[in-house]
């Protein structure tokens, strides 16, 4: 290890309290302290902060950190504060003696780090005032924003592109935690990066469990999900504003700590339901889907979609959110083919050339649904990497596979279905209308084309029309069909359908998923940490009230992964306590006589207990 590194090293535990860096993370502050531009792609909960936080601490001058996310800014530099980093933030929440007091700082450089919505970056009088400041970074936060393939575009983020000719010696730093090849060209191109190192972690989060459960009464489905977690804290995605409403106001009455959360919402009351959320005193979150909910909150236990989200960009970005302090997480999808159907509606809402995109990342968020494969491997598919492994031990797929049957039947009457009105008509119709065929259905299409009078017309009556579009689905997914883009989505018979066809290869079908009798049992994963669990509640209990005095989330003390190791290690001294994770300097002094009382008074009343697994070893030390 060389002089630098030393440094950073003692950096990173004098101010966060870790030992270690996390993938890529020390490659990435090595090519930012040498001045490089750097794209940074690293999932939630990777570490991403910690690219430009450290650089910031290891030389001179302000480093700026462009954020979107209003709760997110004030969320990290609150942490920060707290790990005695001097760090602040300038948004329109900030009344104007408060900016006029953080801009003083910024002038006498009283601040290492920076962060600001795009929109306040680029007013004319702020680019002034970082022009005449030391700015030694700007880092881009959630850089796929700035991509109209980024599956939350912000038109705001566009004028980020005016940056590179503003600052030409000032390296930059774009960081996101998803992105396609496409999105992060286009990153790169719309920043003006100049040869930028370019780094991108694997897409996989081990700790996270992934479930598609099929919809049947969701809200009865969500309410005993809940009551099977009484003490866990997560995230309901719901479609619409009125769905997050409705669903919060029913858990509430069912005696679960639950509030909306959607840009709908008075400010006011909006600020408030996250604040709630933030200090564990809501236990569940109902937000919109539309609405990013930019929290840094690490002890989100699960989220859990009730409609079906738009794309498997923002599903992987909405699910990172649970588990980000890398104990095991939940990832739980309600799916139903109405959901389909009403994102298809509202696809119809959007101009020709955004129909295109939105139409493919549907079909590619309803193939990951009705999949029998692995869901990591087809989520870390999606982002051009590969999982090796044949079983995740952390899907339902993979645990409990869905029952296959021989669908070779199906099959031939659905690809000769398709085949024969291409024949009779010379083009092609989309899923809907083939099903209609098969099941005799008398539309006005079916007697205006003569579909009637084919030799497929009615051979399918003895499956639902439902069960007819998942084997088409299913068909497609198989590369037996061929589904054309655009407006209306077209079916044919591909090359390798035409040889099943020919030769009537056996084609084995999977059972579509039916709703669980009961709640979905927990999944084990991996980041468990075994503990006293008297113990860590008694921690848990007294982090909050030491988080309410200082009117911060319990996380900003300490996370539960500290909480899990202090209840596994019980620390007995300022030399045991300061391996715990996340123990730096500030927060020794300032908190652990309090917690090593705690842990000592525990002891005094129970036995220690022993644990012979080794799921965790505290900063490469044993006790």
């Amino acid at each position: 290890m060389d002089a630098a590194e030393k440094s950073w090293l003692e950096t990173l535990k004098r101010y966060f309290g870790f030992t270690s860096f996390r993938p890529l993370q020390r490659e990435i502050i090595g090519a930012t302290l040498a001045g490089k531009d750097v794209f940074a792609l690293l999932p939630t909960g990777g570490g991403k902060s910690l690219c430009f936080q450290l650089p910031a601490l290891l030389r001179p001058g302000l480093t700026v950190v462009v954020s979107p996310l209003i709760a997110l800014m004030k969320d990290q530099v609150d942490a920060l504060q707290a790990a005695g980093v001097g760090a602040t933030f300038l948004n329109s929440t900030l009344a104007t003696g408060e900016s006029r007091q953080r801009l003083r700082g910024l002038h006498q450089g009283g601040y290492r780090l920076l962060y600001a919505a795009p929109e306040r970056l680029m007013l004319p009088g702020f680019l002034a005032d970082l022009q005449s400041w030391t700015v030694n970074l700007i880092a881009v936060d959630e850089a796929h924003c700035i991509s109209e393939w980024g599956h939350d575009f912000r038109p705001e983020y566009r004028q980020l592109s005016e940056l590179r000719g503003l600052f030409p010696k000032v390296p930059m730093m774009a960081l996101t935690a998803t992105a396609t090849e496409r999105v992060r060209a286009d990153i790169i191109k719309l920043l003006k990066l100049r040869e930028p190192g370019c780094f991108v972690a694997s897409f996989n989060r081990p700790n996270l469990a992934y479930r598609v459960v099929a919809k049947a009464k969701p809200s009865a489905q969500v309410l005993e999900f809940l009551r099977e977690r009484p003490r866990e804290s997560g995230i309901i995605y719901c479609q619409s504003r009125k769905s997050a409403e409705g669903l919060a106001a029913r858990l509430a009455q069912h005696g679960i700590a639950a509030k909306p959360y959607h840009a709908g919402l008075p400010a006011e009351e909006r600020e408030e339901n996250q604040e709630l959320f933030l200090r564990d005193e809501a236990r569940v979150i109902c937000a919109t889907i539309a609405f990013g909910m930019g929290i840094n909150k690490p002890n989100v236990r699960f989220v859990l979609h009730y409609d079906l989200p738009k794309n498997i960009e923002g599903y992987y970005q909405e699910t990172g959110r649970a588990g980000r302090d890398g104990l095991p997480g939940e990832c739980v999808l309600l799916f139903s083919a109405g959901d389909v159907v009403k994102q298809q509606r509202f696809i119809e809402e959007k101009s020709p050339e955004e129909q295109i995109i939105a139409r493919e990342q549907l079909r590619r968020i309803v193939h990951y649904a009705e999949s029998s494969g692995c869901r990591r491997a087809e989520l870390l598919r999606y982002f051009g990497e590969t999982f090796p492994p044949a079983n995740c031990g952390g899907c339902d797929n993979c645990l409990s596979p869905r029952p296959t049957f021989d669908g070779t039947l199906a099959a031939q009457k659905l690809l000769s279905c398709v085949y024969r009105i291409r024949q009779k008509s010379h083009f092609n119709v989309g899923l809907n209308h083939v099903v209609e065929v098969l099941t005799g259905a008398e539309t006005e299409k079916i007697r205006n084309w003569g579909h009637a009078k084919l030799s497929t017309y009615g051979i399918g009556r003895e499956h639902s029309r439902a069960e007819w579009q998942a084997i088409g689905r299913e068909l497609a997914r198989l590369g037996y069909l061929r589904q054309s883009p655009g407006k209306f989505t077209t079916l044919e018979v591909t090359e390798e359908g035409f040889a099943a066809l020919r030769e009537r290869k056996k084609i084995v079908l999977t059972q579509p998923m039916a709703a669980p009798p009961s709640a979905p049992e927990k999944m084990p994963r991996a980041g468990a940490i075994s503990c006293d669990e008297e113990l860590f509640e008694r921690l848990r209990r007294l982090r909050k009230a030491l988080a309410d005095e200082r009117l911060v989330p319990a996380y900003i003390i300490f996370s539960d992964v500290a909480l899990r190791q202090m209840a596994r290690y019980y620390p007995a001294n300022d030399e045991e306590f300061s391996r715990i994770s996340g123990v730096g300097e500030k927060k020794l002094a300032e908190f652990g006589a309090t917690f090593l009382s705690e842990i000592a008074a525990h002891l005094r009343a129970n036995p220690r207990q022993i644990f012979a697994d080794d799921s965790f070893q505290p900063q490469g030390r044993r006790f």
